[in-house]
């Protein structure tokens, strides 16, 4: 088995380069393994995994970044914005503590820096550089541009950045925007569209020279990345003149061979995805095999919670109801829940770099380990919430949290929890929620309870039943009338305001169920009877 390359902080350092990071104080060497981000915030508790690379914002001054550093002293590294008060009390904690101290360029952005981070950590647990796809990615773009002379991207067709050289600082602001979000800025795609720049490029086999008529940018030359008539993506390097014809030659080489690593990506991906799932489901269902999968996944001695989120939404009805319409229908909607499902892992990834998730059926679950401190049900419901909020312009859904599994004989009963509450939150006609187990308790036992009814044909009986026959055979609304008396603890003015009558003839309907019911409203054993076999059964009419 090969062992995959530890992300060390030092790795990291030389992917982003002293445009987005550089070293404001080190222990010495810079080879402490990278686990994961953590975004500090002074209000909320802090509990920081092992290795994880500190956010520290609105941290500054020596003292600040010397308090922070007492508290983190298992963190690779803390970053702090530029400039970063550095004196003998900073470097005296830093030696102490092992941990580094970074700057952040002022130009960026904490989110922009988390999501680059997160995604070098992505790509650095599928394979060593050389042998895996990104990071072959990341090592042509720094071959292409020792060939041409100049800094380099690799995007995708909806130009995002796949991989980047170094020397972006000598390219523009556009450049380094474009680095730091990992995407080309809007007005830059509008620039490039108004010019016919893609038009040309996605035409042409050939590298082409952009001028972008814009004094504050360089201009670029760019070739297309194909795989016979299919687009992948694109190679950018930012220029001051067009290539001499032996640079553009080594250009449209270099674009065929980032080609063959972006067909290894996607076929690795989704073996990579199609693996992890097989695994999270054999560590989900339990049994024998549950141990192995978990260690696999890196997981089989961690406390953790099981998410399940599902998308609110139905999937689109096709109007002429024919069979390639309802297939490319279906296709779709596959392609939504997966899509949803990765960024479900992105997601729960960034909080602990063990967590996983797959998709099953209609439902994405996701393991997230929990470091010991209490409240982790809680803390796992603030996570989903977290994910909701994200996903929310583009997703709505609804996540159930399971109660905490302290080992793996436990998993399968938090991915039955989480389950019940999603199912709760379906019931309900939320969207958008998330809730768990602990929380919804009640609900879930009530809707077992109706399954158990309803898989023995069990049907309402006294008060209720009697209720029900009456509405249905004179037209009347005794049961409605109930239920809004019990939901209103008694208080007959609010109930008759709930179902639009005068008090008055509400309680007259209030007397007329107590006869025909045969119900007392003065005992707490009737009342409570009556109100389960509602919720159990419904509230027929």
């Amino acid at each position: 088995m090969r062992i995959r390359p530890r992300a060390s902080l030092g790795r990291i350092l030389d992917d982003l380069g002293t445009t987005v990071l550089d070293v404001a104080a080190s222990p010495g060497d810079l080879d402490a393994e990278v686990t994961g981000v953590h975004i500090y915030d002074p209000l909320d508790e802090l509990i920081v995994p092992e290795g994880a690379m500190v956010l520290a914002v609105g941290v500054q001054g020596a003292a600040d970044v010397c308090a922070l550093l007492a508290r983190v002293p298992h963190a690779a590294g803390v970053v702090v914005k530029l400039p970063v008060d550095v004196d003998e009390r900073v470097r005296a904690a830093v030696l102490e503590t092992g941990v580094a101290v970074l700057g952040l360029t002022r130009a960026a952005s904490w989110a922009q820096v988390a999501a680059l981070v997160r995604s070098l950590l992505a790509e650095g647990d599928l394979a060593e550089p050389g042998e895996g796809a990104h990071g072959d990615l990341f090592a042509l773009a720094n071959a292409v541009c020792a060939l041409l002379d100049a800094p380099v991207t690799i995007e995708d067709r909806s130009s995002r950045v796949l991989a980047f050289s170094g020397r972006q600082e000598e390219a523009d602001q556009g450049r380094v925007e474009t680095v730091l979000g990992r995407q080309v800025p809007e007005r830059y795609l509008r620039l490039l569209d108004e010019q016919g720049a893609f038009k040309r490029l996605y035409q042409s086999r050939e590298p082409v020279y952009i001028e972008l008529h814009d004094g504050s940018v360089i201009n670029r030359v760019a070739v297309a990345v194909r795989a016979g008539d299919e687009i992948l993506g694109s190679i950018w390097a930012a220029v001051h003149e067009p290539l001499t014809g032996q640079r553009q030659r080594a250009l449209a080489d270099a674009a065929k061979v980032v080609a063959l690593r972006l067909l290894h990506e996607r076929a690795g991906a989704d073996t990579q995805r199609r693996l992890r799932a097989d695994l999270l489901s054999t560590v989900l269902a339990g049994g024998a095999d549950a141990a192995e999968a978990a260690g696999r996944l890196g997981i089989a001695t961690a406390r953790l919670c099981v998410l399940a989120a599902e998308l609110t939404g139905a999937p689109g009805d096709t109007a002429s109801g024919h069979a390639a319409d309802y297939a490319a229908d279906h296709a779709r909607s596959e392609s939504e829940r997966q899509r949803f499902c990765d960024a479900l892992a992105l997601h729960v990834a960034a909080i602990h770099p063990k967590a996983a998730a797959a998709l099953a059926g209609s439902v994405a679950y996701a393991v997230l380990p929990l470091t010991p401190g209490g409240g982790e049900e809680e803390r796992a419901v603030r996570v989903a919430e977290s994910f909701l909020a994200r996903v929310g312009p583009r997703h709505a859904a609804n996540v159930g949290v399971g109660r905490l599994a302290l080992n793996l004989a436990q998993v399968a009963r938090s991915r039955a929890d989480a389950d019940r509450a999603l199912r709760v939150l379906r019931t309900r006609g939320a969207s958008g929620q998330a809730a768990g187990y602990t929380a919804v308790h009640f609900e879930s036992l009530l809707l077992q309870v109706a399954d158990v009814a309803a898989a023995e044909e069990q049907a309402p009986t006294g008060p209720y039943q009697r209720l029900l026959e009456h509405d249905a055979e004179h037209g009347t609304e005794l049961a409605a009338t109930l239920g809004a008396y019990l939901d209103a603890f008694g208080d007959v003015n609010l109930a008759a305001a709930r179902v639009h009558v005068h008090p008055n003839t509400f309680r007259y309907r209030l007397k007329r169920l107590t006869e025909i019911g045969g119900l007392d409203l003065s005992d707490p054993d009737a009342r409570l009877t009556v109100q389960l076999q509602m919720r159990i059964f419904g509230r027929q009419h």
